[in-house]
């Protein structure tokens, strides 16, 4: 925006003007009169090729046929345009985006802490939450926390996980071995595909 100030006899004018500017990218194709190039390649809406013409010319063979002129391949030299009906083809788009997003399944981690003195109702316990988010599909981590001087067994810990992974073993699997991340030791268990 620019101010500009004109003194004329002791009154004060201010005068506002504001410049437009085009956006410098557009998430979105650009259609009929968004269209600023000399010469565009056209191809029809039946898909056979119009050649190489003025985007005025594109333009008027898009009104003649009551539709829109739409730059599909900004990149080429020249641009490639097509004549479609926009409306239609963004509601197609934001149709199968839609039916994807629907069709897709979110798999989350789940976590189950464990420590190497954990007693036989609180292991059950464990086990059963993670046969729950198994059934759920999710997949599980599996930890072994060690404190103080646990730090110099890691085989008890491996053995613990071990039979962790046993008793969860119908509903899912181990996908790589047992490793030690800091002072604990994980596992990711996941889902078995159902039948």
């Amino acid at each position: 925006m620019v101010f500009k100030l004109q003194d004329t006899k002791n009154i004060t004018r201010i005068t506002l003007t504001q410049w437009r500017c085009f956006p410098i990218s557009n998430k979105e194709l650009q259609i009929n009169e968004e269209i600023r190039d000399k010469e565009v390649r056209v191809v029809g809406d039946d898909g056979t090729q119009l050649g190489i013409m003025s985007s005025k010319d594109a333009m008027k063979i898009a009104l003649e046929r009551n539709l829109d002129l739409v730059k599909i391949a900004p990149q080429a030299v020249p641009p490639v345009c097509r004549i479609m009906d926009y409306g239609k083809f963004r509601f197609e788009k934001a149709k199968r985006e839609k039916e994807a997003r629907k069709n897709q399944k979110v798999i989350d981690t789940k976590e189950v802490r464990l420590s190497l003195n954990i007693d036989v109702h609180d292991f059950d316990t464990k086990v059963n939450n993670a046969i729950k988010f198994l059934k759920g599909g999710d997949k599980v981590k599996v930890s072994v926390r060690f404190r103080g001087r646990e730090m110099a067994h890691p085989e008890l810990g491996q053995t613990l996980i071990f039979r962790f992974v046993d008793a969860c073993s119908e509903f899912g699997t181990m996908d790589k071995a047992p490793k030690m991340e800091g002072r604990s030791m994980a596992v990711i268990l996941s889902a078995k595909a159902v039948k």
